[in-house]
């Protein structure tokens, strides 16, 4: 994700980015309409009060006429009345615009997020990710709603009061105008400087979060190495380096208030001072200074405002920017504009045809080298090979969480990157060897494999997988919330519901990532009675940690540095000597004699 690239970009930019908002709020016209109409009611009236008191001063006092003075004060409350309602429309309108806004800006970033790239997630932390969606989006909804209305309600009544003081007295007017560029100028240069300020807090508060969010779902592992006074102080060295970030935001912030609201008031005083010597030669009304002073005080009034409401606005901008910087991250991985259907029969055919692959985070190291093989529909191929061989790899690549960087991976006669990856992956189902949980039931867990399946069906899955055994014996049976990461399951348990997750997907291809690791050996044998039931008829592939689980595949790929190096059956493998037959005898030194009996 991109960062500010320091104070050249910052002058570059200053609440450009509140622009990529307005998509959103156009889709609420009503809303806005509603507010901008409340707006301009309260704005008009307040602009009204000045005209009232001028009659009331130069007319009503001086002939003594008590009526008249009722009256005027009778149509002050009304006026008041009117101000008050349409204060109070103003700020529902754009209050609910404000929320409606997030809430919509929230599922676009979320939406976008899951459409992304593994290559995305190698780089980006996910803490920083859920900041940009609460504390920036909080940020955001402040700038659309209040923060925003104030803007233009100011904006309307200080140029409304400046109409009013030119047409009241054009000469103090005169003056006033003159000493405007003095004010704005320097809240334009120290907004600049607020938001770009404002921008680095929100960063360090990002990285303080992502570090909180990466300890506290490893917590078991960091009380078992005694880390808790390590950790802690880490993040509060994080959460200093972001509060002295945000301080340094809030001063320059106080600096543009003291600086505006001085200047302001500095020019109103100059200007009565003035107008105050027009009184006294008689060429000015009482009544008329008063209300000219009512409307300059306005105007000032307006100008200060809007100096707070600057650094709240350039605040938000830098927001603003963060989300929109999510937003415009593209893919690595999309489907083409037109893409070639895969086969509506799927038969589960692989071919890797001299495929090459690095990680977009190591571009220096090949993940993959030349790789090519073939597996048939229905056939169960093993990859086994020392970590780092590039089995994962393979896999990766078959899911199309990556392009080759030469080379094509075809299933089903249809190059990858010709086909929508979406439809490739209803094709797959997979038991990774560390099981993703979620914080929900276990029936929800199962569930996930595919959407929309029934109970009952969800249930044989769970059978099948023999996890119903112990899934009934949790408090509320499939309804039983398994915790964050399934904490509350064990690691075999935890493997089983993943086998029910792929069961139940019922994909042509299966891809199994050492799916009994987890087990122990009573339970790894009628797993592994289960998964050979599910493999029937289907294109497997296993990666294999432990050889045991492979002695009845159909073929074994053995890898090493991104290669196939060997390639045959388990007997095969272990008479030719070679990398397999060292692995093998690491695992099985005393007992190959048995070892090879049971796989014949």
């Amino acid at each position: 994700m991109a960062d500010i690239s320091g104070e050249e970009d910052g002058r570059r930019r200053s609440l450009g980015p509140l622009g990529r908002l307005f998509p959103y709020i156009t889709r609420y016209r009503k809303l806005v309409i509603g507010a901008v109409i409340s707006l301009i009611v309260a704005a008009a009236t307040t602009l009204a009060l000045p005209l009232a008191v001028r009659r009331m001063i130069d007319h009503g006092f001086s002939a003594s006429d008590s009526s008249f003075i009722a009256e005027y004060f009778a149509m002050l409350v009304v006026m008041a009345a009117l101000l008050a309602a349409a204060s109070a429309s103003r700020y529902y309108f754009v209050i609910t615009l404000g929320e409606r806004v997030v809430a919509d800006i929230r599922s676009d970033v979320f939406a976008h997020v899951t459409t992304l790239s593994p290559a995305f997630f190698d780089t980006a932390q996910s803490g920083e990710i859920v900041s940009r969606l609460a504390a920036d989006t909080t940020q955001v909804k402040s700038a659309v709603g209040a923060t925003a209305s104030v803007a233009l309600r100011n904006v309307i009544l200080g140029l409304g009061a400046v109409a009013m003081m030119v047409f009241t007295s054009p000469k103090l007017s005169g003056l006033v105008i003159a000493a405007i560029p003095v004010i704005v100028l320097p809240l334009v240069a120290f907004g600049r400087s607020v938001r770009r300020k404002s921008r680095q807090a929100q960063d360090t508060l990002a990285d303080a979060t992502a570090y909180a969010s990466e300890q506290i779902g490893a917590v078991r592992t960091l009380q078992a190495f005694t880390n808790e006074k390590l950790v802690t102080g880490r993040f509060s060295t994080a959460v200093e380096a972001a509060f002295e970030a945000a301080r340094a935001s809030i001063f320059a912030r106080s600096f543009l208030t003291f600086f505006a609201i001085f200047m302001i008031f500095s020019s109103v005083v100059a200007v009565l001072w003035f107008g105050s010597r027009d009184v006294l030669a008689g060429t000015l009304s009482p009544g008329t200074l008063g209300q000219f002073l009512l409307y300059s005080v306005f105007a000032a009034g307006a100008l200060g405002a809007l100096s707070e409401v600057w650094g709240e606005l350039s605040q938000a901008a830098g927001a603003a920017e963060r989300l929109t910087e999510i937003l415009a991250e593209k893919p690595a991985i999309q489907s083409p504009a037109n893409p070639t259907p895969l086969p509506v029969k799927a038969k589960g055919a692989i071919s890797f045809d001299d495929v090459s692959f690095s990680y977009p985070a190591r571009p220096d190291r090949a993940a993959v080298h030349a790789l090519s093989f073939q597996i048939k529909p229905g056939e169960t191929v093993a990859i086994v090979g020392p970590s780092g061989a590039g089995k994962s790899t393979v896999f990766s690549l078959i899911l199309r969480f990556y392009d080759p960087e030469t080379g094509r991976v075809v299933v089903d006669s249809v190059d990858l990157r010709e086909a929508n990856p979406a439809d490739v992956r209803e094709r797959i189902a997979i038991v990774p060897q560390d099981v993703t949980i979620f914080a929900a039931s276990a029936r929800d867990n199962i569930g996930f494999g595919r959407p929309g399946a029934s109970n009952a069906e969800i249930e044989a899955a769970a059978k099948a997988a023999l996890a119903d055994e112990f899934i009934l014996k949790l408090e509320k049976g499939y309804d039983s919330q398994v915790g964050e990461r399934g904490v509350t399951l064990s690691g075999g348990q935890r493997q089983r519901v993943a086998i029910a997750r792929a069961i139940l997907r019922d994909a042509p291809i299966l891809l199994l990532d050492e799916a009994t690791s987890a087990l122990d050996a009573e339970s790894e044998t009628l797993v592994q009675t289960a998964l050979e039931r599910l493999m029937q008829g289907r294109t497997t592939l296993v990666i294999a940690h432990r050889l045991a689980t492979v002695l009845k595949a159909d073929r074994i790929l053995v890898m090493e540095a991104g290669r196939i190096v060997e390639e045959g059956t388990h007997q095969s493998l272990v008479a030719k000597g070679g990398i397999y037959a060292r692995l093998a005898k690491l695992q099985f030194e005393t007992g190959a004699s048995a070892f090879k009996g049971a796989a014949e």
